[in-house]
């Protein structure tokens, strides 16, 4: 796998768990202030798509995993 659809899977993950925690209808609610992670996570992601800079990217790259190609299908 590649850094790019590692940080798509994270970024995905991140989400549903914040939500989880912090809707307070969900059965796993602990603080609605689990919804700023979630909006933390959106704005990365936007920012993302301008940039194609992201942290975890970096450390992604650090450990080792690599870059690939452009999706070109």
């Amino acid at each position: 796998m590649t850094v790019e659809r590692y940080i798509h899977i994270f970024a995905g993950l991140f989400i549903l768990v914040s939500l989880a925690l912090g809707v307070p209808g969900s059965p796993l609610f602990v603080n609605q202030w689990w919804l700023a992670f979630t909006a933390f996570v959106g704005a990365n992601l936007f920012q993302f798509g301008f940039t194609n800079v992201c942290p975890m990217g970096f450390f992604l790259k650090k450990l080792g995993v690599p870059e690939g190609a452009s999706c070109s299908r």
